[in-house]
């Protein structure tokens, strides 16, 4: 990794504070002086700042209530993101794991860790969301024996996988697709004659959004929610 990187990392500043403190001739390896920022180094080097030895943050796996308004993304010049809601030492080192709408609520999980993010969003895992859609009409039977089949969305190559759909009253329903294709649940209602008002994630896996969090909250996923994926 990027020299300027792991210092920006390890002592929680901007990349541009990092290169800043490496060109004043602050950091060493070895007891050699480092001034190039871009210099490529091994994650477990002993890099010192001024005697002090620098290491990498533990990676960091946190769960929000995302409220509609914000954008998923880390940054963005004229909207408020999901990263603007998080107060962490180390939040510039996360990204988004499986994004949601702007107007879409609910589970949305954020990682530094590329590895564990890439088990989660990738479709050949299969990993489940569900979430709570309420419609701006009844949803028929045959609009239900659809979505459970599998639906041809324009402009895509292959059907939808079957999803997993329960009723919760005429106009709502808990959807559980396995895939993440662009706008997939409000083209999905679409292709069946319907309209998505309101979209909740309610769930990944078998990861399940605390009820105790207040929209906007966030918290640290315990070891044994981390070890779902």
């Amino acid at each position: 990794m990027r020299l300027d990187q792991f210092v920006s990392q390890a002592m929680g500043i901007s990349r541009s504070h990092a290169q800043s403190l490496i060109r004043q001739g602050a950091l060493t390896l070895h007891e050699q002086l480092l001034k190039n920022p871009s210099q490529h180094i091994k994650p477990h080097d002993p890099i010192k700042l001024e005697q002090t030895l620098l290491t990498l943050p533990q990676p960091l796996y946190l769960m929000l209530n995302k409220p509609a308004g914000v954008v998923s993304a880390t940054t963005d010049p004229h909207q408020r993101t999901v990263l603007d809601l998080i107060q962490h030492p180390h939040k510039h080192t996360l990204h988004v794991v499986g994004r949601l709408d702007k107007d879409t609520t609910g589970l949305l999980l954020l990682s530094s860790d590329g590895d564990w993010s890439h088990r989660i969003a990738s479709p050949r895992k299969q990993i489940g969301k569900t979430y709570l859609v309420t419609l701006a009409a009844a949803c028929n039977d045959e609009a239900l024996e659809q979505l459970r089949q599998g639906i041809q969305l324009h402009g895509e190559k292959h059907p939808t996988s079957p999803a997993q759909v329960i009723l919760v009253s005429e106009q709502q329903l808990r959807l559980t697709i396995y895939e993440g294709m662009y706008h997939q649940v409000k083209r999905m209602l679409a292709a069946v004659g319907n309209q998505v008002i309101t979209l909740h994630r309610e769930q990944i896996g078998g990861l399940g959004l605390d009820n105790e969090l207040a929209v906007g909250e966030w918290r640290v996923l315990s070891d044994e929610e981390r070890d779902e994926f």
